[in-house]
């Protein structure tokens, strides 16, 4: 961690775990070590990057904060929750973090590893998923190694990331609030803390990670709902619906969660044709799953 540190101040990018996936960390303030994270990840410009701080009082020195927004932070922060708040107008981040917008993407992630590498750097860390830009996230090590090589020369190894899906994204508006990217804060958590229902969402703005209508893909071809496969097909099952993998035998949502990604990849690695994903209940966190899903196989 200490060397993860000192390579961050020097202008590095490093892989770093955190509850959700493992990012591709580099000081948000650092124009040229933000734009070797698009370089990397081969990623769109037009695709903000989420800023992890330490803790709520940094998170003020880059963003407004309105009452409604302060909340959302004390109740879920630390965790995977990412807000889109207006940015300050002197925050210390290269333009390319926000791709332009008047908005920054920012969280406090609750994993050890990543608050550590925080703290000792002293930096606000823009922080992709650690893959190729479209592909499947990386909630291994060996993820980020398969997918990225000696363009990423240093990786933290904490083993498996516990929640395994990308943070819920919440846009917090002059008049209420939007569900950017559904993920472990459920849409229903928010609503019962704010008061009022989510606002709708164009996908046709691209504010934040997650909004482009194919990601998280596999190489090979993707079929959804399917409670049998076809012979060329690796299987992820769930529940009662066995297959080649099982995402949770007991159906337990959060569990399926965890291990979704570290499935894809092993459906992609199996040799077979396409993968076969049986049908997963929209219920809670199985919404956020199915949002990853069907961008799987857009």
């Amino acid at each position: 961690m200490a060397e993860a540190a000192a390579a961050l101040r020097a202008g590095g990018v490093v892989a770093i775990p955190t509850e959700t996936v493992y990012g591709l960390a580099a000081d948000a303030s650092n124009a040229d070590a933000v734009a070797n994270i698009y370089r990397i990840k081969g990623r769109p410009d037009f695709n903000p990057l989420i800023v992890h701080v330490p803790d709520h009082a940094a998170a003020e020195r880059l963003a407004q904060f309105d009452d409604r927004a302060s909340a959302l932070a004390v109740r879920f922060w630390p965790g995977p929750l990412t807000l889109v708040l207006p940015l300050q107008p002197a925050a210390p981040v290269a333009a390319a973090v926000t791709a332009g917008l008047p908005t920054i993407a920012l969280r406090c992630p609750a994993h050890p590893v990543m608050q550590a590498v925080l703290k000792a750097s002293g930096l606000f860390l823009a922080a992709p998923s650690a893959n190729r830009s479209g592909g499947i996230s990386p909630t291994r090590a060996r993820h980020v190694a398969d997918s990225l090589g000696a363009a990423t020369p240093l990786v933290l190894d904490a083993g498996p990331c516990a929640a395994g899906l990308e943070s819920t994204i919440v846009a917090v508006r002059d008049h209420g609030w939007q569900l950017l990217r559904p993920g472990p804060v459920t849409a229903a958590e928010i609503a019962q803390l704010l008061g009022e229902p989510p606002l709708p969402v164009s996908e046709a703005r691209i504010e934040a990670p997650g909004q482009l209508a194919s990601h998280y893909a596999p190489s090979r071809p993707v079929r959804l709902n399917a409670t049998q496969a076809a012979p060329d097909e690796w299987h992820i099952g769930f529940g009662t619906t066995g297959g080649d993998d099982n995402l949770s035998a007991r159906g337990d949502l959060a569990e399926a969660a965890a291990r979704l990604f570290d499935a894809l990849h092993r459906g992609d690695a199996s040799g077979r044709a396409a993968i076969a994903v049986a049908p997963i209940p929209d219920d809670g966190i199985g919404a956020a799953i199915n949002d990853r899903l069907r961008r799987a196989a857009a």
